[in-house]
């Protein structure tokens, strides 16, 4: 469904320094920076970051989280701690299990240094 998701930052060396630890706790590879912008290719899809072009200041999306797929509790656990280590916050409640229609899901909520809101998402099997 989805080429690529790109959000702003203020300060792309520190964005390029945090998603690149938070990324890599999931296998990706370092993002690499084009003038304003930094990509994090994958086969399924790209994440970017970049400095608005319209030289206003990025802000952040009310209501808006990007989620990120994690292949078990401990990789989004991982994924969450290497988010708080490289200047992010965690957010909403703690990682954990969260039950709903779609079956128990592991989320990991965090903000990235600009304030965009974050989640490490694992599908738990269902039993």
């Amino acid at each position: 469904m989805f080429s690529h998701i790109m959000i702003g930052t203020n300060d792309l060396d520190r964005a390029k320094a945090f998603y690149d630890a938070v990324l890599g706790t999931l296998g990706v590879p370092a993002g690499a920076v084009d003038r304003h912008r930094v990509f994090w290719r994958t086969s399924t899809g790209v994440f970017s970051v970049t400095v608005p072009i319209n030289g206003q200041p990025a802000t952040v999306g009310n209501g808006t989280t990007v989620g990120f797929a994690c292949q078990s509790a401990e990789q989004a656990d991982a994924w969450h701690a290497a988010g708080v280590a490289h200047g992010g916050t965690t957010c909403e409640d703690p990682p954990g299990v969260r039950e709903g229609a779609n079956g128990k899901l592991y989320l990991a909520y965090l903000r990235d240094p600009d304030g965009n809101k974050l989640c490490g998402l694992y599908r738990m099997p269902r039993t």
